[in-house]
């Protein structure tokens, strides 16, 4: 891969700071409330969550180009939950797309499927963890 663009972000746990290299990120760390934390800040799994959400929304916009379908008012919502696992501990998402009546049906699972196939973050993630597609 040739990087168009790299991001530095730099942590110190679960209870301390997220900082990155350009100061656009400086954020408060906790642990959330249901894992026992004060939830004072935010935690890896809601950035991640952004991340996803903005990354899938903005790869359905260049599919829906190439598709020639208006996306604009389309919505992506992701759901990052963390639990145990075999190992340790382990993610999963559920990746929920409000598309307009416009593409409801067929014409939608096809944009949102593609769209999974597209998306770096779903790219990143295949195999890697559950994430299940839920059209609304």
């Amino acid at each position: 891969m040739d990087a168009l663009y790299t991001a530095v972000a730099t942590a110190n746990g679960r209870e301390g700071r997220a900082v990155s290299s350009d100061g656009q990120i400086d954020l408060a760390l906790a642990m959330p409330p249901a894992l026992g934390g004060n939830g004072a800040g935010t935690n890896p799994e809601q950035l991640f969550a952004a991340g996803y959400a903005a990354c899938f929304a903005s790869a359905m916009s260049n599919v829906g180009r190439q598709m020639k379908l208006d996306t604009k008012d389309v919505s992506v919502t992701a759901d990052v939950s963390i639990g145990q696992d075999d190992t340790g501990f382990g993610l999963g998402v559920v990746m929920r797309v409000e598309l307009p009546d416009a593409l409801a049906g067929e014409t939608g699972r096809q944009l949102v499927e593609a769209t999974h196939a597209y998306c770096p973050y779903s790219k990143a993630t295949r195999g890697n963890i559950d994430v299940e597609l839920v059209i609304e």
